[in-house]
């Protein structure tokens, strides 16, 4: 059995559903299929959740919208299935009252109730269509597969309970294709949870993991794993082959090709991993195993972009000492923001993190009940992996560097964005 993963991109109109039902039609079944919410229903239901929060903008309009965007692609499929109707309308229904009973008093609860409802419309939709093809398909609610604790928005999986359950609804299952959720999750009391922002590639890896997959394939926009962002940088290359130490690698330092998370379940069973294009289906798209590939000179350019920089200083010079900087980082994972740079010296410590906005600036209030702190927002991260001094010169010309760290094979700046 293997395991596909559609992103939003490939699922965003009725084109790219009828393209995803081409891609499974010709694929060796059984299958397992995680798929995302369309396009960028996702940022549109967060925008739903900080109305609430805000106190400001229409919320019910906004998810009112979603909605109709997803009936408008069923119409545009031509499917009449009543079975689908009644989910729609009924989850909708749900996360509308949802919201206008929410007290507002716990985002990340409210955020992860609101926001999955995404990928419940995408993938039933999905669902109905390749019904509508002839091919027999099960339908899974991964809330009921994948059981996790309630650190919502970032939630840990309980592997033992999950990995059970995963082996009798997906390896058991008599039907060839089945289809599920990315990102989201739940709790054995029935919430909702999600495993951190574009987390549906570690879905894909986790299911893999649990039901000993052959392998996990990554349907994206790009041909595969390219050494830059093409948006980025007009040079790009595709990397054919990487290993699983390079692929964690370069998603830790910001490559938004696969998630973070993704490499380790796969590693752990060596399942490989294969990122294609749902554009082109005729290219090869980068292998990743736990092969070592052929050395390569070629060097890896990633930017992660909306950054902020945190100079932490004591009040006391107490820096030398290892507790504090301890106590800093623990801070970091408390409010679920992942330290992207870390960089500390005698007196102080820097931080470069995502400036998510809400979260950020609660552990800021908090810090500065202890410390001393100055920060630089509107900054990027540049990271590049085998770097030459060519490579460097190409991306640090004319700009403002306010960090600088290397080691032998990367060298990462902070600095401030274009």
């Amino acid at each position: 059995m293997k395991v596909f993963k559609f992103g939003g991109a490939s699922v965003k109109n009725a084109a790219g559903i009828k393209n995803l039902g081409q891609i499974v039609s010709q694929s060796e079944l059984p299958l397992v299929v995680v798929v995302s919410a369309f396009g960028k229903t996702t940022n549109a239901l967060e925008n739903v959740v900080e109305g609430l929060y805000e106190g400001k903008g229409d919320t019910q309009g906004i998810l009112g919208t979603i909605f109709e965007d997803h009936i408008s692609v069923i119409r545009d499929l031509g499917i009449n299935d009543q079975a689908l109707k009644e989910f729609m309308d009924n989850t909708f229904n749900r996360v509308s009252t949802f919201v206008s009973a929410s007290k507002a008093d716990d985002y990340d609860r409210d955020y992860d109730q609101v926001v999955s409802v995404g990928e419940l419309w995408s993938t039933r939709i999905v669902s109905s269509w390749l019904e509508h093809l002839d091919m027999p398909c099960d339908w899974v609610d991964i809330r009921q597969v994948l059981y996790t604790d309630r650190r919502f928005r970032d939630a840990n999986i309980n592997w033992e309970k999950s990995g059970e359950i995963a082996g009798k609804v997906f390896a058991g299952s008599k039907k060839k294709v089945l289809i599920t959720q990315g990102f989201i999750a739940g709790t054995e009391d029935g919430m909702t949870t999600t495993l951190g922002r574009e987390g549906s590639d570690y879905t894909a890896a986790v299911i893999a993991n649990m039901i000993d997959a052959g392998e996990v394939q990554v349907w994206k926009d790009v041909p595969g794993i390219l050494n830059a962002d093409p948006k980025w940088r007009d040079d790009a290359v595709v990397l054919e082959y990487l290993n699983y130490k390079e692929a964690v690698e370069m998603s830790f330092s910001g490559a938004k090709v696969i998630h973070p998370k993704t490499i380790k379940p796969l590693h752990n069973k060596n399942i490989p991993l294969i990122v294609r294009s749902f554009i082109d289906m005729g290219t090869s798209g980068t292998l990743i195993t736990g092969t070592e590939p052929e050395e390569t000179d070629v060097p890896v350019f990633i930017r992660k972009q909306d950054q902020i920089l945190i100079s932490i200083m004591s009040r006391d010079f107490s820096f030398a000492i290892g507790d504090n900087i301890s106590k800093i980082l623990n801070l970091f994972y408390e409010y679920g923001i992942k330290a992207n740079m870390v960089q500390a010296s005698a007196v102080s410590v820097a931080v470069c993190a995502d400036d998510d906005g809400r979260r950020i600036r609660r552990l800021i209030a908090e810090l500065e009940d202890e410390y001393l702190l100055v920060y630089n927002t509107g900054v990027e991260l540049l990271t590049i992996r085998q770097y030459t001094d060519a490579a460097v010169a190409k991306v640090c010309d004319d700009r403002e560097m306010l960090v600088e760290q290397r080691t032998r094979r990367t060298v990462q700046f902070v600095a401030r964005m274009n």
